[in-house]
């Protein structure tokens, strides 16, 4: 199920100003290099993306094809998988002290398990929608579709803080999956092809990273939904980015375009 075409109309016109802005006002932009084209299922309407442990873990979305997935990166094999009920849209998921968290779309419930387990230890409820979620290793960081990004105590969910994200002044909209990199939040715009690194205290976007044209036009189908998800690895220290239904997971490096 895609979000209201309006949406992704309005979101695509929001990020072409943005990235013909950005370095009229000292806003780092970068292209990429695709250092590794690997495998990613197809049927995967991906949500959530991240590395925990040196493995790789992603959430997928839509009502009757929602999950949590441990993936095999070099294959794109799903080695172990935890299914949602029918009437929960799973959107955004992230693991802090031992804890899994998955973020619903519209069902305002965050599914909270153990880690090592994935026995389920709760619920936690909040309101509006969940996008994106992610951590600083102290918060839960949570994108909710609009310029607004909620720290939330990973006990109860309640909001410690939020930021507005701006981008020469002007609130960056439906900001969707998000990734903490060294010290900024990186988040998908959705609808875009375009990831914006954000400063965590103020929410002013230090860079713009534009990823049109990584997956090539002969590897899309009617299906092939929106870029979205990014994981980083800590480890090698490696960005990874893919998209909903999309056959492709690229390992990346970024390129600074000089103004």
């Amino acid at each position: 199920m895609k979000r209201l075409t309006r949406i992704l109309f309005v979101s695509l016109c929001a990020l072409a100003l943005t990235a013909c802005s950005a370095s009229a006002q000292n806003v780092k932009t970068y292209g990429f290099k695709v250092e590794e084209a690997l495998p990613h299922d197809v049927a995967s309407y991906t949500q959530g993306l991240f590395f925990y442990d040196g493995q790789l873990y992603e959430s997928a979305g839509q009502y009757g094809e929602s999950s949590f997935r441990k993936v095999d990166p070099a294959t794109g094999r799903v080695l172990k998988r935890l299914n949602f009920e029918g009437r929960y849209f799973a959107e955004g998921s992230c693991v802090l002290n031992e804890k899994l968290y998955v973020l619903t779309w519209q069902e305002k419930e965050c599914f909270v398990y153990d880690m090592k387990t994935w026995n389920k230890l709760g619920t936690l409820r909040y309101l509006g929608e969940g996008w994106g979620l992610t951590t600083d290793g102290k918060s839960l960081i949570m994108s909710d579709g609009t310029s607004t990004i909620t720290f939330r105590n990973p006990d109860n969910f309640a909001v410690e803080r939020s930021i507005t994200v701006t981008l020469r002044g002007q609130n960056v909209l439906y900001l969707n999956e998000l990734e903490y990199i060294k010290g900024e939040i990186w988040a998908n715009v959705y609808g875009t092809d375009q990831i914006v690194r954000i400063d965590p205290a103020t929410g002013v976007v230090r860079a713009v990273v534009n990823l049109r044209g990584i997956l090539p036009a002969q590897l899309r189908k009617p299906r092939t939904d929106v870029l979205n998800g990014i994981a980083f690895d800590p480890r090698t220290g490696s960005v990874y980015v893919t998209g909903k239904y999309w056959p492709k997971l690229y390992r990346i490096t970024l390129v600074e375009k000089k103004s």
